[in-house]
């Protein structure tokens, strides 16, 4: 009788180990479930950075010196903020477009007059001027997480 118990503590039964493997398995999915909505909240964190950035040096660097807004925004225009900030978190800055010339007729008409922008950051110049001198903007970007990021321009 003796050795019969002996025998059975010896090891684990199959139904323990498939208990232990399902547990680890319910806590790696859970695992990689977060880490991707902490990466998308980050990502969303970040595009909000940037905006919020752009929007400040609009209205309280450029609009204070020049008393109007650029038609396009570069880093030579927005002298006192982070460059890395223009580039969007695809590595794409924002007034980089797609050079319609390299495309075909089809590609062409797919397009149409769509904006040929590649940034997810946006920005609308409003009411412009032939010398390149606008009233106000609007700057956008979607966001994973969220609804679409808007802001818009203190002077209209």
């Amino acid at each position: 009788m003796n050795t019969h118990a002996r025998n059975r503590s010896a090891g684990f039964t199959v139904i323990e180990i498939i208990v232990v493997i399902v547990i680890f398995a319910v806590a790696s999915i859970l695992f990689f479930y977060q880490k991707s909505n902490l990466q998308t909240a980050n990502l969303d964190e970040r595009r909000k950075t940037a905006i919020n950035s752009i929007y400040y040096n609009l209205e309280e660097v450029f609009y204070a010196k020049n008393s109007y807004y650029p038609a396009e925004i570069t880093s030579s225009n927005l002298t006192a903020m982070d460059p890395a900030l223009l580039t969007d978190t695809n590595g794409v800055k924002i007034d980089d477009k797609v050079d319609t010339s390299t495309l075909d007729d089809v590609s062409k008409a797919l397009l149409g007059n769509e904006d040929t922008r590649l940034s997810e950051y946006v920005y609308e110049p409003i009411n412009c001027e032939a010398d390149g001198k606008c009233k106000g903007y609007t700057l956008r970007v979607m966001l994973a997480n969220e609804a679409e990021y808007i802001k818009k321009s203190r002077h209209n």
